[in-house]
């Protein structure tokens, strides 16, 4: 009786060994963040179906103080696809074949990785797939990109506990970040690079603050305004007043928007110091934390001149995407 029971337990060792093969070995994925290799025939790239795909990747980003490109592109023809070229983080591959479509394939040569595929029988056929496609595969290549970064910064985060001890939220905030300013109701974190500075801040309002949907854009511009009066003030100029506040100019962009499992808006545009020659981009979430009654304001803008800004703005916004909220039982302890 014992040997039968040591027999079928070993059949059911086996059996379960045989179920779970063996994970493939995926390496790690190459690449600067926000470039895409885009994988196509000499022919395809220099001609309409090239220009098709600069429209959509390489379109400019709005918010910025000049025209930057969503992605940087690095074209290669097929054949220099293959070896470690593959292990790109973003590719985009297109080609003639007589079967259509489009797809997102994840992790295909290397991990984390998105690799977008259009496919179509004549010129016509890949530029309207690129029409159809281009947004789900640049979406889904940008989320890669935001978790890409967050990941990052786990390499060296900063200790500092402002924002909890202020607000009752968490955020993966790199080490280089360093508190500038605290008040009552105002954080200002900042770190130097080489022509300038990026800045977060961060602020609450009531949660009634916006009551009248329609001057949503001009209570949003108020509210900046009189924040950066009081609490950023500008270069030291005779007889006035200097202080950041909203380009109008140009009015910003708002856009619905969700940050962690709340309803929020994202604002981008421009900011400027009003009485002196300075500005630069700005990229604001407006959550609506309900449970706190509350609006939490959290900003991130960039001052370099003379420099390209969408790599500074992206890293802001990768880690604003990261704070998190405390229970309120939990919010409530904090002194």
């Amino acid at each position: 009786m014992r040997r039968i029971c040591l027999m079928l337990l070993s059949v059911l060792v086996l059996g379960a060994c045989q179920e779970k093969p063996a994970k493939k070995y995926k390496p790690q994925s190459l690449g600067a963040i926000n470039t895409v290799a885009v994988v196509m025939d000499n022919d395809l790239w220099e001609g309409a179906v090239g220009d098709k795909v600069r429209e959509y990747f390489a379109a400019p980003l709005i918010g910025l103080t000049w025209d930057e490109p969503h992605f940087s592109l690095e074209h290669m023809p097929p054949s220099v696809f293959r070896g470690t070229t593959r292990h790109r983080r973003a590719v985009l591959y297109v080609s003639k074949d007589s079967v259509e479509g489009a797809q997102v394939q994840n992790d295909l040569y290397a991990t984390p990785q998105k690799v977008g595929v259009i496919k179509g029988a004549t010129d016509a056929a890949l530029i309207a797939s690129i029409e159809a496609h281009a947004g789900q595969i640049m979406d889904s290549i940008r989320q890669m990109e935001i978790g890409e970064a967050q990941e990052r910064f786990l390499r060296s985060l900063s200790k500092e506990t402002v924002m909890q001890d202020k607000f009752g939220v968490t955020m993966r905030l790199p080490s280089i970040y360093k508190v500038s300013k605290q008040e009552d109701n105002f954080v200002w974190i900042d770190r130097e690079i080489q022509k300038g500075s990026m800045n977060i801040v961060a602020y609450e309002m009531p949660g009634n603050h916006f009551e009248v949907d329609s001057t949503l854009v001009w209570d949003i511009i108020h509210m900046r305004d009189s924040i950066g009066k009081q609490y950023i003030p500008g270069p030291d100029v005779p007889d006035k007043i200097t202080y950041m506040g909203t380009e109008k100019a140009f009015a910003p962009y708002v856009i619905p928007t969700e940050i962690a499992g709340k309803k929020a808006v994202e604002v981008r545009g421009i900011w400027e110091i009003v009485n002196y020659p300075m500005a630069g981009p700005f990229l604001t979430y407006i959550i609506n934390d309900k449970e706190h009654d509350r609006l939490l304001v959290l900003e991130g803008f960039t001052f370099a001149p003379a420099t390209n800004k969408r790599d500074y703005m992206f890293e802001l916004e990768a880690i604003l995407r990261t704070v998190r909220f405390q229970p309120p039982a939990a919010q409530a302890s904090v002194p």
